[in-house]
């Protein structure tokens, strides 16, 4: 690898630093910030560990490799911008700090914690009235990676029924009562007293949450949603919470980001909101799981090896 130059762009501590020097002691390693990186930067580099702008990873001239320090991956996944690039994500690194900040949200609703700080905020004494319990909850959760594991694992703990979704069949993990496909996601949907979401963002996903839906919610119920807000439409959303079908709503993200300060979910009191940071690197462990994970896949490409979380370019 002597001679390669390896472009980190991740807000990286010194004891991450010194790891990576020791895996690629031949090789150049610029570090800089997110807000840091340039075109002429991105052009220097055989290997880019973190996200930087797409249009720049387009124009990489040298790039063989990008490894996102995300989950997600689907701005990056295209042949017009990785050609025959190789493109690994970071899936693995975010199901605890995930899970927690949605697990939280929901408790908090099943509570009505928002609503009392609502009350709190205009100095008023009141009550909210009936709570519900996770304990004898249905928790269907759509997403049943990394971070739906993680929700499930926190789900069946605390007593709740949990249901999972996901694509594609798999051995029912022990924490998960019963496992589905996505396409049996409608004839569930009337069982669940929390629906929670940890979809991408897809062709197939987009949009998936509208009116039909939300209209097969269970009267009553919670809609959470930690995966992509493209697969929202938060039109039918609002729609079906003024209608009072569903007790509440919990975003950790939204279409667009930010949420435009006029629009009417920030206003709806059932509705919890936070700025797509559940994901972040607030929880300390979550920056370590992204360098062991970047740090991994680094010793593989300098041994041959097949890299970790490949993504397929379409």
């Amino acid at each position: 690898m002597k001679g390669k130059t390896i472009l980190t762009v991740i807000p990286i501590k010194e004891k991450h630093r010194e790891l990576l020097k020791k895996i690629a002691k031949d090789a150049e390693i610029i570090f800089c910030r997110p807000e840091e990186v340039t075109q002429e930067l991105a052009d220097q580099a055989e290997i880019i560990l973190g996200n930087i702008p797409p249009e720049m990873v387009k124009k990489a001239k040298k790039l063989e490799w990008l490894q996102l320090n995300s989950a997600g991956f689907d701005v990056y996944a295209k042949e017009e911008i990785m050609g025959d690039r190789l493109l690994t994500s970071c899936s693995g690194a975010y199901g605890q700090t995930v899970s927690e900040h949605m697990f939280a949200m929901l408790l908090a609703m099943q509570k009505k914690l928002h609503l009392y700080r609502d009350d709190q905020k205009a100095h008023k004494w009141g009550d909210q009235g009936a709570v519900t319990s996770i304990s004898d909850a249905t928790v269907m959760i759509l997403g049943l990676g990394d971070i739906g594991k993680h929700f499930a694992r926190l789900a069946h703990a605390l007593g709740a029924y949990v249901i999972g979704i996901k694509r594609t069949y798999s051995p029912c993990p022990e924490y998960v009562d019963e496992l589905h496909l996505q396409e049996d996601i409608k004839a569930l949907l009337p069982r669940a007293d929390a629906v929670v979401s940890f979809l991408p963002s897809s062709e197939e996903n987009r949009g998936m949450f509208d009116k039909e839906y939300f209209d097969l919610m269970k009267p009553g119920s919670f809609f959470l949603n930690g995966g992509r807000g493209d697969t929202v439409s938060a039109e039918d959303l609002c729609q079906a919470l003024k209608e009072g079908r569903l007790a509440g709503a919990a975003l950790d993200v939204t279409d667009p980001e930010p949420l435009p300060s006029e629009h009417p979910l920030w206003d709806m009191p059932q509705v919890f909101i936070t700025p797509h940071v559940s994901g972040g690197y607030h929880l300390s462990v979550t920056l370590d799981n992204v360098v062991d994970i970047c740090a991994e896949n680094l010793r593989r490409y300098l041994s041959g090896k097949e890299l970790r979380n490949l993504v397929k370019v379409e």
